[in-house]
């Protein structure tokens, strides 16, 4: 398990939203994470930037069929990024409750 600690990188609702769909695989077109979350290929394409640089994502370009895909994972340290980011967020939320709950 990772320790529950902020992420500022993908605090931000579009990275978050970007990673918490890729969480869920082991990699992701391009095109199906762009329709899903209704960016442009060049607001995508920074924010997959920005996440490459941090070492979160890995992106890999295979041609098929003649047609270039982009495909996109999430490295090692950008899944225990997230999950330590889930785990400061239900933190925060568990806090909440038992305050509301006195």
């Amino acid at each position: 398990m990772s320790t529950a600690q902020f992420d500022e990188l993908i605090h931000p609702s579009t990275r978050l939203s970007i990673v918490a769909l890729m969480a869920s695989t082991d990699w992701v077109d391009f095109s199906f994470v762009r329709d899903r979350l209704c960016l442009s290929d060049s607001a995508l394409s920074k924010e997959f930037s920005v996440l490459e640089e941090a070492g979160y994502v890995t992106i890999d370009r295979p041609v098929t069929n003649r047609r270039r895909r982009v495909r996109v994972s999430l490295t090692d340290q950008g899944r225990a990024a997230f999950e330590g980011h889930v785990a400061a967020l239900q933190s925060v939320i568990a806090s909440s409750e038992s305050a509301a709950a006195r």
